[in-house]
């Protein structure tokens, strides 16, 4: 499972011009679910998004988490990090989950923050999106569940 965290200031997700999601200060994250992920994968990208420091303390020093800083999670599900652009001009997305698995994997990442006291707002799953950020920084991680050395 991937994920691109961006540490924003406002940031929000429409469809067909109607807003689904919206937050202010906190993350933007987009996930995708590679074939063979499993709720564990959900499970290590959620703690570790939950708990990443890199909100300013009283010292301007990147040290609080999103919980510390009582910031929002906006999540939005995007098959499109799984692309593979080695070869030729077209990426390939063959390693991209299934809808129906990464449907429920997706929502399950969104209940885990959620249960962390994370008020989280979403996209709409396959839809095509509109997504307005506004970095904060910027701030901008790549996490990989399989890469979680």
């Amino acid at each position: 499972m991937r994920a691109v965290v961006q540490r924003v200031l406002k940031s929000s997700v429409s469809v067909d011009g109607v807003i689904t999601g919206a937050i202010e200060k906190g993350f933007t994250v987009l996930l995708g679910v590679e074939e063979g992920d499993t709720k564990e994968d959900a499970d290590y990208l959620g703690e570790k998004i939950v708990g990443l420091r890199v909100f300013d303390d009283e010292d301007g020093k990147m040290n609080l988490s999103l919980s510390d800083v009582g910031g929002a999670l906006l999540a939005i599900s995007q098959f499109t990090l799984l692309g593979d652009c080695r070869k030729g001009k077209r990426p390939s997305f063959i390693k991209a989950a299934r809808p129906e698995i990464a449907k429920e994997l997706y929502e399950y990442f969104v209940v885990f923050c959620k249960n962390r006291g994370i008020f989280v707002q979403e996209g709409v799953f396959q839809a095509e999106m509109v997504v307005s950020i506004e970095n904060d920084g910027p701030v901008t991680l790549l996490l990989d569940s399989r890469k979680n050395y």
